[in-house]
C-alpha cells in the first residue's frame, strides 16, 4: 500500500503552469464524482443493511461517510490559491486524511468483531450484493484516474485519497464476497474476516500518511 500512499521525489517536480490548471480541474472532477458516487451509496448501503439485518452492509455505508470526508479534504486542497505541494496545506491534508484513514479502521473492527462474536447472520440482500458489484468497479476505476492524476500534479493528498478509494473497491469486493458466500453456502464468517483485513491496511494508511505528514514539518 505504500505505493498508494506516498508520492515520489520525481513527482514533486510541478508541470508548467497551464498543463496544472488543468490537471487540478481533472482532480477536482474526479473528486466531485467520488462525493456525489458515495454519498448515494452511504444512504443506499445503510438503507439495505437495515432492511436486511447486515451489519457488513451498514459498515460499508459508513466507510462511505468517511471517504466523503477524505473527498472534501483533497478538494479543499485543490481549490486553495497556494501551489498544490505547498507543504503546510500538504501537511495538514495527509493529517486530515490519516484521520479518516483510522476511523474507518475503527469502525471496521468494531463492526468486524462484533460480527465474529455474536456470530449473528444476515439475510439475504441481491440488491445489496448488485450494487456492491457494480461499486467495486466505479470504486477502481475511480482509484485508477485520480492515481495517475496524482502522479502527474504531483500531490500527495491526492495519491492518499486514492488509496483510500482502492481499499473502498476491495472493502466493497470483500463486503460482497461474505455477502456471496453467506448466501450460497452459509459462510457468514467471510464478511467480517475479510472486513478485519480491510482494518488492518486501513489503520497501515493512516500510520504511514501521518509520518509523511510528519516529514513535511
Amino acid at each position: 500500500m505504500v505505493a498508494w500512499s506516498r508520492c515520489c521525489d520525481d513527482l514533486a517536480v510541478s508541470s508548467p503552469a497551464p498543463n496544472r490548471e488543468s490537471l487540478q480541474r481533472r482532480a477536482l472532477r474526479l473528486e466531485y464524482a467520488t462525493i456525489v458516487w458515495n454519498v448515494g451509496e452511504a444512504g443506499l448501503a445503510i438503507g439495505l443493511g437495515l432492511a436486511a439485518g447486515s451489519l457488513a452492509l451498514v459498515g460499508f455505508g459508513v466507510d462511505s461517510v468517511v471517504e466523503v470526508f477524505a473527498s472534501v479534504v483533497v478538494v479543499w486542497h485543490l481549490r486553495s490559491t497556494h501551489a498544490a505541494d505547498h507543504p503546510g496545506r500538504t501537511r495538514r491534508a495527509l493529517q486530515l486524511t490519516a484521520g479518516a484513514f483510522l476511523a474507518l479502521a475503527i469502525v471496521l473492527t468494531i463492526a468486524g468483531i462484533n460480527d465474529l462474536v455474536s456470530g449473528r447472520q444476515a439475510g439475504e440482500s441481491p440488491w445489496g450484493i448488485t450494487y456492491l458489484a457494480i461499486t467495486v468497479v466505479v470504486m477502481f476505476g475511480l482509484a485508477f484516474l485520480k492515481r495517475r492524476t496524482a502522479g502527474e500534479l504531483g500531490s500527495a493528498p491526492l495519491a492518499a485519497e486514492a488509496a483510500m478509494t482502492f481499499l473502498d473497491g476491495w472493502l466493497a469486493a470483500a463486503t460482497l464476497l461474505g455477502l456471496a458466500l453467506n448466501a450460497a453456502v452459509g459462510w457468514w464468517w467471510a464478511d467480517p474476516a475479510a472486513a478485519l483485513i480491510v482494518a488492518m491496511a486501513a489503520a497501515n494508511e493512516a500510520r504511514e500518511n501521518w509520518e509523511e505528514a510528519g516529514e513535511l514539518g
